[in-house]
């Protein structure tokens, strides 16, 4: 596997590097001691589907509150995602930054979120499948989020008029 540091403080993009042969290729997607000695979680605790019927379906931008420590690692298994962190720590030098990653079925890119970062994906075509590793249990009453389009942040979304749920569309802006 290949680690890129991304510009936000402890997220990471994540390649496989492909064995190939004439019947296709072999990849790891995940090694515990590869993670490690990256300074990335070893171990994940619940994994996650996401399915997405549209192009331009937008989810997010979620967080989990403290005392949550929730790192996630997010694959597109299917289509293709702009994937999308903000950094919401107040003491980090990063705050209220955001970067984007492209995760697509054929690049087989992860994207690894360190807890205290706000997380959302626009699916870039129809029937786009997100696969999550979670380094902590979903808590529903830490589960938090702010405005997809919230200026203090700029977020350049590739989709115009996004196909939104109520309560992503209803997130507050940050103050």
């Amino acid at each position: 596997m290949r680690f890129r540091p991304l510009s936000i403080a402890g997220a990471m993009a994540v390649d496989v590097e492909r064995r190939e042969d004439p019947r296709g290729f072999f990849a790891r997607s995940f090694c515990c001691d590869e993670f490690a000695a990256h300074g990335l979680p070893p171990a994940f605790v619940q994994c996650n589907i996401s399915w997405n019927a549209r192009r331009g379906t937008l989810r997010g931008m979620h967080f989990q509150r403290a005392p949550s420590r929730e790192g996630k690692l997010v694959r597109c298994t299917a289509g293709a995602i702009l994937d999308v962190v903000v950094d919401l720590r107040p003491d980090s030098p990063t705050y209220r930054r955001w970067e984007g990653v492209e995760l697509t079925a054929a690049n087989r890119r992860a994207l690894y979120i360190p807890p205290g970062l706000a997380h959302g994906f626009q699916t870039l075509a129809d029937d786009t499948e997100v696969f999550y590793q979670m380094t902590d249990m979903f808590a529903p009453e830490l589960a938090d989020g702010v405005r997809w389009n919230d200026p203090a942040f700029g977020i350049e979304w590739p989709i115009a008029d996004p196909i939104l749920s109520e309560r992503d569309a209803a997130y507050p802006l940050l103050p």
